[in-house]
């Protein structure tokens, strides 16, 4: 009886995991380039009062569906059609983002909307003609960013925007400010990915699928609880009998 309480407590915590998944991805269903987890178990082997048992343990990973790319009409608004990333690099290191809602600093660095640096093929893009905001003939500048993420500024080709994808999901790791990250052996440049400009997606979470998920974990999580009670029950009878002799 006391593996079938192990199993059952496993079960339980398994299912409070998924529930925080779930409410997370419900937590962020208006958040530009948000991508939701999914949750699966993974069996592992653990050494436990001297022997092996196996165990499930709860795992999640990043659901990188696209999302629907929303006009804006805004030129420094980019979405990525594909499974590709943003690179972006603040105090605390590169990070990996959906979210292409951008803009020029007074410094004149291409940032998003948390501050950090936008990256290019070598380093931060740094555009302080952009401020100016004038073109050769005194009219307002033209930037143009292609599909390839080659940024232009008036037809002169300036720098391009580092799209890179992790072909092994299990690898993305979440950070706050709805950045990922990932080993630098785990990324590669990406050139099937699109950058649409004057567009920026929008969180892939579909609500309707995450209250069902959430209404199905919560009567599995109380389906396990009467269980324990039941197997708890048990055991206090079997020890009261067993007392008697």
């Amino acid at each position: 009886m006391i593996d079938r309480l192990q199993a059952q407590m496993q079960a339980m915590q398994m299912l409070m995991k998924m529930q925080d998944v779930t409410a997370n991805n419900l937590a962020n269903i208006n958040t530009p380039g948000f991508k939701g987890s999914n949750t699966f178990q993974n069996m592992v082997q653990k050494r436990i009062d001297g022997k092996m048992v196996t165990q499930a343990v709860p795992q999640q990973q990043v659901d990188m569906q696209q999302g629907v790319l929303e006009p804006t009409g805004n030129p420094l608004d980019f979405g990525i059609k594909g499974k590709g990333f943003f690179v972006v690099e603040n105090g605390e290191g590169a990070h990996l983002s959906r979210d292409g809602r951008m803009h020029f600093n007074s410094n004149g660095f291409l940032v998003d909307e948390n501050g950090s640096r936008v990256m290019g093929d070598s380093g931060p893009i740094y555009m302080p003609e952009y401020l100016k905001a004038t073109g050769r003939d005194g009219d307002e500048a033209t930037l143009d960013v292609a599909d390839d993420g080659t940024i232009r500024l008036d037809g002169e080709v300036f720098d391009r925007l580092r799209i890179v994808q992790v072909e092994d999901t299990s690898k993305l790791e979440r950070r706050g400010n709805n950045y990922l990250s990932a080993p630098e052996e785990a990324m590669a440049d990406d050139s099937s990915s699109k950058v649409m400009q004057g567009y920026y997606e929008s969180s892939n979470v579909d609500p309707l699928t995450e209250m069902v998920d959430m209404m199905k974990t919560t009567k599995m999580f109380e389906s396990q609880q009467r269980a324990m009670t039941t197997t708890d029950q048990m055991m206090g009878r079997a020890t009261q009998q067993l007392g008697k002799f």
